[in-house]
């Protein structure tokens, strides 16, 4: 089965009109880490093209406000911050942090008539989850909710006590390519090889069960791939056979739990729009195996940053060929996840345009064939 990308997705091409809905509104994004933003000091961010300033009340409180004063449009991180109201630094304009209301006009006589109070800044929820601090981006101005939103993603974790880790890169792509990169099941023997992994040689043919799931599909529980070094460590390490799920979930998120026995390991994959030509992916793991002995740290802090780097050498060099084409192909069920989301994410602009519920393209259980 052939199917066409090109009606969903940009991918940089100056010849390409831009479409603004690549990016998701509506949902939570991870902005920065918990520990980038720390004491009274501004941070600045930027997500789904939107500049953010970053900070912690008195109170230690994280809150993001739009990085533009409504005043003369200078950024506010340049300002200074007291714990409470935000300062810009250019006409001394003062903004409650978490709301963005303004609390005093400097250059007001008091016989004026402008009530500040009516002025704001935009502003955007934020939560702290798993280490990072989460900003739900409904629109781009930063406008006050009607509702408040869901409550922020948190990563499942099964027991008490856990070690946990996280890795970071930049991606110099747009969010679709990055996404269908990430769930692309095909690319391992060829992007991913070595020793510790896999090779050409191990490859062979897979089949695995999908499931639709609110806002995404999943990949139902089911033995890992025999040829995957690093299960056969864990089940080397916990002397019991493992068994993994692996969840999409719209806007960004894949999700996948590995359990042993007892034993099990929970993660995060995000892949979140910076710019239209900018993406972060930010890993997210908590695992309670062998947590007096490091061995799964020393596998996701050695191993994980040289997949990341693999994975992003290849969308750097693959940038050089969407300059001049920016047509791909999915091909047959290893193509087929990126099909879905393509799928999803036009349900759910769909859905946010006429407020009916979002269709899922899976309908049931659905195996998939492939060889990897």
């Amino acid at each position: 089965m052939y199917y066409d990308t090109t009606l969903f997705m940009t991918a940089g091409n100056p010849t390409t009109k831009n479409r603004s809905d690549e990016m998701l509104w509506g949902f939570w994004y991870p902005a920065l880490r918990s520990e980038q933003v720390r004491g009274r000091k501004l941070v600045r961010a930027m997500l789904l093209d939107v500049p953010l300033v970053l900070g912690r009340d008195s109170a230690g409180k994280a809150f993001a406000l739009r990085d533009v004063c409504p005043h003369r449009a200078f950024p506010l991180s340049f300002g200074q911050f007291d714990g409470k109201t935000v300062e810009c630094a250019y006409h001394g304009w003062q903004f409650e942090a978490h709301t963005g209301q303004c609390q005093a006009i400097p250059s007001l006589t008091a016989d004026s008539k402008l009530k500040c109070e009516r002025i704001y800044a935009g502003s955007f929820p934020c939560e702290e989850r798993d280490g990072y601090i989460w900003c739900f981006m409904n629109n781009p101005e930063g406008r006050t909710l009607e509702t408040p939103p869901p409550p922020a993603p948190e990563l499942l974790t099964f027991s008490v006590h856990y070690q946990m880790a996280h890795l970071w890169a930049d991606l110099p792509c747009g969010v679709d390519q990055a996404i269908i990169g990430l769930m692309d099941p095909a690319h391992g023997p060829f992007v991913h090889q070595a020793w510790w992994w896999r090779s050409r040689r191990s490859i062979r043919e897979k089949q695995k069960q999908f499931e639709p799931i609110p806002n995404g599909f999943r990949m139902s529980p089911h033995a890992p791939s025999a040829n995957s070094a690093p299960y056969k460590i864990l089940k080397l390490l916990t002397g019991e056979p493992a068994t993994t799920m692996i969840d999409f979930v719209l806007p960004n998120q894949r999700f996948e739990q590995i359990r042993a026995g007892r034993y099990w390991l929970s993660s995060r994959t995000t892949v979140t729009p910076i710019r239209s030509d900018l993406c972060r992916l930010d890993f997210c793991a908590a695992w309670n195996i062998l947590t007096w002995f490091p061995v799964v740290s020393f596998i996701i802090h050695v191993f994980g940053p040289r997949f990341i780097r693999q994975d992003t050498e290849v969308i750097e060099k693959q940038a050089l060929g969407l300059k001049y084409e920016d047509r791909m192909m999915l091909v047959d069920d290893a193509d087929r996840q990126a099909r879905w989301y393509f799928e999803l994410k036009a349900a759910y602009l769909e859905s946010r345009r006429t407020g009916a519920p979002i269709k899922n393209p899976l309908e049931g259980l659905i195996t998939l064939r492939w060889r990897s």
